[in-house]
């Protein structure tokens, strides 16, 4: 399969006209290298401190490995050095080179504190992840998703039936499964998951008992787009809740998955307090819930958990591609009232439920009035679902069809 471009080429390029040093972060293997790489186009000396002897050497003597890897370079995986943070700061400091120094990093646990200590303010941070649907289907001109009746109703159709999109929340959005580089998909989540515990998680943080933390992540998988209950995670697995805590912890901080928080101000007490929880990549997530088809998972309990993943997954991807943080929530009262996604942009809140359904009725938006009593300016609500085409429900709610996001 040829190389997928990415939207956050773009972004890169941009970010390093303006600041001395980019950081591209995020998960391991969603082409944080293979993209710089191809940006870089030779132009820069390349090192990974996966390279044992350069690991060593930007511990041991970080002035002499800057002096032997003088930008502008590319250094992978620089949380294996945080030491070298400190003489990048005086080398940025003293050029004021734009773009001079190019970093990767996979373990966001580590890799932030010392970027924060020593690089504010001189580096520009981009989260990468997996492959967007916009990506694989070659949109990449898009803007950031809201929904705006006026851009989707110009926006050329792009539409993916129930079975191809079950294939891609199967697949997953990893570019070596999807390239077709492995074609054994158990070889590559078992793989993905062992490289995870081994290089992530047992160099930089003492996790215990791998068994059960690896009970932990099927667990938390099976409870994707479901609000958190520690409690109840840790007593199916038989550890304390401050261990579930501290793993949650790892694995929203090395990128596997997003607390997305409920939606409350000041107006009201009666909303939960509680964060949804979402595997960011639903390929893995399908893998540890043990669905062996696409078949098997669209007709499983789980089917709408995992489209809800997927398009949440989807809207953080739409933002972070372009170097965005989006303020995205959801909202739920103690009436057990809920919208899936909460979305504010510009002032206005746009609320959004996402349905596996491919028929239009107007009452899909009746729980959007929940929001009425909190005196926000209310923008266009959506529902995404599978309906083939952008169409109006009422006068401030559209229909999205799920490939358009």
């Amino acid at each position: 399969m040829k190389y997928i471009d990415r939207i956050a080429k773009s972004t890169i390029q941009r970010a390093s006209s303006q600041f001395p040093v980019v950081l591209v972060t995020g998960p391991r293997q969603v082409g944080k290298t293979t993209l710089l790489t191809k940006l870089n186009n030779g132009e820069r000396k390349y090192v990974t401190l996966d390279n044992p002897a350069d690991r060593a050497l930007a511990n041991n003597d970080p002035e002499l490995f800057m002096q032997r890897y003088k930008p502008p370079v590319l250094i992978d995986e620089v949380q294996y050095a945080p030491g070298l943070f400190s003489y990048i700061k005086m080398y940025v400091d003293q050029t004021q080179e734009k773009g001079s120094i190019w970093l990767t990093g996979s373990q966001m646990f580590h890799l932030m504190k010392g970027v924060s200590e020593s690089l504010a303010g001189r580096v520009a941070i981009i989260t990468l992840l997996g492959l967007s649907s916009r990506e694989i289907y070659g949109n990449i001109d898009l803007p950031a998703f809201v929904p705006n009746r006026d851009e989707f109703f110009n926006r050329e159709k792009s539409n993916i039936d129930l079975n191809i999109l079950y294939e891609n929340i199967y697949r997953g959005s990893l570019p070596g499964y999807i390239s077709g580089q492995i074609t054994d998909r158990e070889l590559f989540f078992t793989s993905y998951i062992q490289t995870y515990m081994e290089r992530d998680l047992r160099d930089f943080t003492n996790i215990g008992n791998e068994s059960s933390f690896y009970t932990f992540l099927e667990i938390v998988a099976a409870r994707t787009a479901q609000m958190l209950n520690l409690t109840e995670i840790a007593n199916e697995i038989g550890v304390s809740s401050v261990t579930c805590k501290k793993w949650l912890s790892i694995l929203e901080a090395s990128g596997l998955v997003y607390l997305l928080k409920p939606y409350h101000n000041n107006l009201t007490k009666r909303l939960v307090k509680t964060p949804k929880l979402y595997f960011l990549d639903t390929g893995l997530c399908s893998y540890l819930c043990g669905w062996e088809s696409p078949k098997t998972l669209e007709i499983s309990m789980m089917s709408g958990a995992l489209l809800e993943t997927y398009v949440v997954s989807e809207i953080l991807k739409s933002y972070y591609n372009l170097g965005k943080r989006p303020s995205i929530y959801y909202y739920r009262d103690k009436d057990t009232k809920e919208i899936d996604v909460v979305l504010l942009n510009d002032g206005k809140v746009h609320p959004i439920e996402i349905k596996k359904t491919g028929k239009v009725n107007k009452r899909l938006v009746n729980v959007f009035g929940v929001l009425e009593h909190l005196k926000l300016d209310i923008g266009e609500g959506a529902i995404i679902c599978l309906y083939p085409e952008v169409l109006p429900i009422d006068h401030n709610n559209i229909i999205i069809p799920v490939g358009m996001i």
